[in-house]
């Protein structure tokens, strides 16, 4: 009982800021603003959604943001994938601490590197280009482990097979390998697609014309004025970012979950 009940406020913690958010979405900026608040909409209304596709150039931003987050994730999950077989199944001088050195980069705080990643990019003239806002973001050390730790429990007598039989190292990870490997590149990409999609900092700093900006860019920008913040067009616009994260959860729940529950028990 006591745990039904730990339970049920978990589920309304975790789903009432995002309850709150749709429902104001269809508020006018009067109800949102008044207090005490309403939870549930006393005059509906879709002038926040018109205000949000009126104003802002919301197809460019939301392909922006698409070719941004499918590029990084495809480049992440296959990247972390090679990695990780490289350290699970190939026997090669300074494996281990090769490992070791990849997972102290994950102890090192993004903010210590923003500046040096920021001056590199400058430098190489990628400021204000899609490359500046995929290729930071294709090494990950979180990926090779997660998908070092699911390839250890791989079978080494499969892949010698597939040697024997004549199979290079491309081969034998692209046939035989990566189908095993679902769950995890199921895991990987959802975090990997909702970290980037979700990402503001960077794209803010790294992309100086308003035909690049990425949709959070964009949002923070339109709906916040000189001395105001029109609460109304934040809140659609959130509903809108946050939907395409919805749907690829919701289709990629299972594998998530069994990629969470059996990768690195050992």
């Amino acid at each position: 009982m006591l745990l039904n009940g730990a339970l049920l406020v978990g589920l309304v913690a975790s789903l009432g800021p995002l309850v709150w958010m749709v429902l104001s979405s269809v508020k006018p900026e009067g109800e949102i603003r008044q207090f005490p608040p309403t939870l549930v909409p006393q005059d509906v209304t879709l002038e926040n959604y018109t205000a949000l596709f009126d104003r802002m150039n919301f197809p460019q931003f939301f392909l922006n943001s698409v070719i941004v987050a499918l590029a990084v994730t495809v480049g992440a999950v296959l990247f972390s994938a090679m990695v990780g077989y490289a350290l699970a199944k190939i026997d090669f001088p300074g494996r281990k601490a090769l490992f070791l050195l990849i997972m102290a980069t994950l102890m090192v705080p993004g903010t210590i590197t923003f500046v040096p990643l920021f001056v590199l990019v400058a430098n190489l003239d990628l400021i204000n280009t899609y490359a500046a806002l995929i290729l930071p973001f294709l090494a990950a050390p979180f990926g090779v482990f997660l998908m070092r730790q699911f390839m250890l429990d791989i079978p080494d007598e499969l892949l010698d097979a597939a040697r024997v039989d004549g199979a290079g190292e491309f081969r034998t990870f692209f046939r035989i390998v990566l189908p095993q490997t679902g769950p995890a590149l199921a895991t990987l990409g959802i975090l990997t697609f909702l970290g980037s999609w979700n990402n503001f900092l960077w794209p803010l700093v790294a992309v100086q014309s308003a035909d690049m900006y990425t949709l959070p860019v964009a949002l923070a920008l339109y709906s916040t004025g000189q001395n105001t913040v029109q609460y109304g067009l934040l809140l659609a616009g959130a509903t809108v970012i946050v939907t395409p994260i919805l749907v690829v959860f919701l289709v990629l729940q299972r594998r998530i979950i069994q990629g969470i529950a059996t990768t690195g028990i050992k």
